[in-house]
Parts: structure tokens; sequence; C-alpha cells
């Protein structure tokens, strides 16, 4: 069995952003193999911790996949403070006498945007709406690659590394059985220092907030990167949970048009003409959106990334480009409208190098700096007693659904298989025991 089979029969997805099927991705020939380990989100240490203490695996994973896609270039790109990280790999790499090289990227944010990064490495522009491809690049995560030399074994992708910090008693790295509930591992952490709490799952620019009373019904997931935990206060949740419609009230009377979202903008600087005080002025004095929204200035908002830098950093007015951007990319795909580019190349600007927003900077706007200098290198493996899997939790259709109620399983059982010319991916049992319940595309399993 070839790599390529191997991947895709171990259910592999990106586990570090939208978890599109690893197979897919990787089925194809390129010039360059970029590895993201630059955890761009303030507060994560998940990657970090893979590199110091199972280099060898990463190393050996990424020179197999650079045979398999005929790169001729293979780099791992991680944050220059990260010292002993690189240390470790630089190690592993000589070791092994490895082509793997490792690129320094400076510490901003968003450091580890695959767009960003292609265009740190290699000094090219994917295009808007784009894919590494394009220009001759492809992008995997470290985590995924720790799948990846898992599979190599014939072993599926089952557990999932996650880091746990915030206002808990001790920040750890969490191993835990995909399913898992996420209350277990703010437990396994010493739990809550306060009583009421929001719950952040991933990082704080991209991740997705739910309130303490949510709690019960979160589960660790492929992509789970993260479980921060916040104060309801922290300027943090004010900003996830500002709503749209006063975010548009205030773009009429507030806007100054100053330019700094679009000055400030990742997607702007690597060369994209995405401009979103355009897009604002344009909205904000709309009369008519359904006619706005043909103005080749307003569908830029469909290159947006929500990196949430405009509203976090370079408004001076406190303004939300990121949630109209959002608001337009949700009408332009109940309308079926995608992006057109209107020009064939493009390069990054010159002020990029000037413009970077430093991660300690936007963990302090964040009201999150407390959180920001933890050296997280603890593991705690979990064991639950029951685990809920769900077979869509990547991009793509769901998986066909192998098991019924009351069947015995084992880790590693095949729970949700790819359907005929679909695209998605298997999803494969995380515990020893017996299916107690299947919820549309959720399966319940309880430990023998």
């Amino acid at each position: 069995m070839g790599l390529l089979e191997q991947i895709k029969d171990a259910g592999i997805i990106g586990c570090g952003g939208a978890g599109f099927p690893t197979h897919a991705k990787l089925n194809c020939e390129v010039e360059y193999l970029l590895v993201n380990a630059a955890e761009c989100e303030p507060l994560l240490r998940t990657d970090r911790y893979l590199m110091k203490h199972r280099p060898e695996d990463i190393i050996r994973a990424v020179e197999a996949v650079g045979q398999m896609t005929k790169a001729q270039k293979m780099f791992i790109g991680l944050k220059e403070t990260y010292t002993d990280e690189i240390a470790s790999l630089q190690k592993a790499i000589s070791s092994l006498k490895s082509p793997v090289k490792l690129f320094p990227l400076h510490n901003y944010y968003p450091a580890g945007d695959e767009q960003a990064l292609v265009c740190d490495i290699t000094g090219r522009t994917v295009p808007p709406a784009g894919i590494p491809l394009n220009v001759g690049a492809v992008v995997s995560n470290v985590a995924s690659m720790i799948g990846i030399s898992e599979a190599m074994n014939d072993t599926p992708f089952t557990e999932k590394y996650l880091t746990v910090t915030g206002e808990v008693k001790e920040p750890i790295i969490v191993k835990a059985p995909i399913g898992t509930s996420v209350k277990s591992c703010i437990e396994a952490a010493g739990g809550s220092l306060i009583s009421d709490y929001h719950i952040l799952i991933g990082g704080p620019m991209m991740g997705k907030l739910y309130k303490k009373e949510e709690l019960d019904s979160l589960y660790v997931t492929k992509t789970t990167s993260g479980v921060v935990i916040v104060k309801n206060d922290s300027a943090l949740v004010q900003g996830k949970e500002f709503p749209l419609e006063r975010a548009m009230r205030m773009a009429r009377v507030s806007c100054i048009q100053c330019q700094y979202c679009t000055e400030m903008c990742p997607r702007f600087l690597i060369g994209h003409p995405l401009s979103p005080h355009k897009i604002m002025r344009s909205v904000a004095y709309s009369e008519n959106l359904e006619e706005t929204m043909k103005l080749q200035a307003v569908k830029e908002a469909l290159t947006c990334s929500e990196c949430g830098l405009c509203e976090v950093y370079a408004c001076p007015m406190m303004l939300s480009p990121r949630k109209v951007n959002q608001m337009l990319k949700a009408e332009y795909r109940k309308q079926g409208i995608r992006y057109q580019r209107t020009q064939d190349s493009y390069s990054a600007r010159e002020q990029r190098d000037y413009r970077r927003v430093n991660s300690h900077r936007l963990a302090m706007r964040l009201d999150v700096e407390a959180y920001y200098d933890y050296d997280i290198d603890k593991l705690v493996e979990l064991a639950p007693d029951e685990v809920h899997i769900s077979v869509a939790q990547h991009i793509g259709a769901p998986g066909e659904i192998q098991v019924q109620v009351g069947d015995s399983v084992n880790k590693g059982d095949l729970l949700g298989k790819i359907p005929e010319n679909a695209l998605s991916a298997n999803t494969h049992c995380s515990i020893n025991g017996t299916v107690t319940a299947i919820d549309k595309n959720m399966i319940t399993i309880k430990k023998a």
C-alpha cells in the first residue's frame, strides 16, 4: 500500500485549520512542501510540544511526503523565538541526514496562515481565492505530520494533542481520544480557577467561543487545537460577542476612513486587492445591499481570511470589518457567487515587512497577556469512559456510518467510511467499547 492510501485509510485531516482531508490535499506534485509549525494563534503550545518531543517522527514524515509529492524543496516554517524546538528539530535532521530545512519566521500574527507562510518562504503570492498549489506549493501542519508518521505504521488517526490553558490551575498538553469531553480536558488541567467563564475552542483570534452552560455538549474533534478558559468580562469575549447589527450601525457613524484596516490586512499586504475600508464605506452607506454587492470592491470580501486583525488591532474606532466581511461572504454563498480574479499575477507589497503585528502585543489587546508566556510542557493522556465521535469532522461529505447501536467496537475500527466519489475522510473508533447511540452524524461509544 502506498503512502497516500495509508493517509486516506487512517482518516487524517488538517489538524490546524478547517479540516481538509489530507489525502486529497497531498495528491499532487509540487516544487515546495511546506510544513506549518508557526502556531500563529497566541497561547497555543501543541505544535511546540510535538517538535520538542517527537522531532524524528516529524522529519521522517516530511521526508516521506516530500518523496511522494516529488517536492524539490522541503521546509518547516517555525518562529525564530522557538529556540528549543529549533534545536530539537535540527538535531533530528542531522541524525537522520535529512534534506528537510527549517525556515525561521518572525514572531508575528498570522505567521501560521497558509498563504502568509507561502509568501514568507517562497516569495510567491497565492492568488485571491486560490490555493498554494497555484504557485507550486502544498502546506500541511506539524500535527498532521505526526498523524502521517503513525499512518506509515498503519495506525489510524484516533487521538488528538491539544493545549489546555487560560484560567486553569495547571496549563497542560492533553492527548485525548477523539470524542473525549472538553470538560474532562479542563478537569485534567486542575479545573477552572474562576466560577464563571467562557470556553474558547481554538486560539483567541479565530477560535470559537462558548458559554459555560454549553460545556457539557463540547467534545474533542480532529481539528481541536486548544481549549482556553477566559473571563466573561475580557476584551476577547466582548469582541467576539459584538453583534453584527451594532457593528453596522457603528460603521455608519464612526468609520473615519483612515484605511488602517486595509494597511494592516495580511491579505492586502501579500498583494491581494482586498480593501476593507472600501467595503466598510460601501456597505455602511448602502441603501440597497443587493446592488452594493455587485461592486467589485465589495466582492473582495470573498477573499477575507477572517483573521481579525482589522477589528482587534488596526481600527482606532473599534469597528469590525471582519464581521461585515463574514456577513457578505454568507450572502454571496447563498447566491452561489464565487470570486473572479481581475488580474493574472500578484506580488507582496513593499510595506509588508514593516506592518507585521507582534503576537505578544496582540495578546495584550485581547486581554490574555497573563497566559502568553506560559511554558507548557506537561503531557496528560486521557482515558475516558465514553466518547462522542462525529463522522463529519472535516470539509466535505460526512462519512457513511458503518456501525449500529449495540455493536462492540475496538480502538481503530472504522466508524465512518468515505462515500464513493466524495471529498470526505474516514473516522475511526478511539476506545474499546459498545455503541450506545447514533444521532445523525454523532456516534456515542461507552467503554467496555
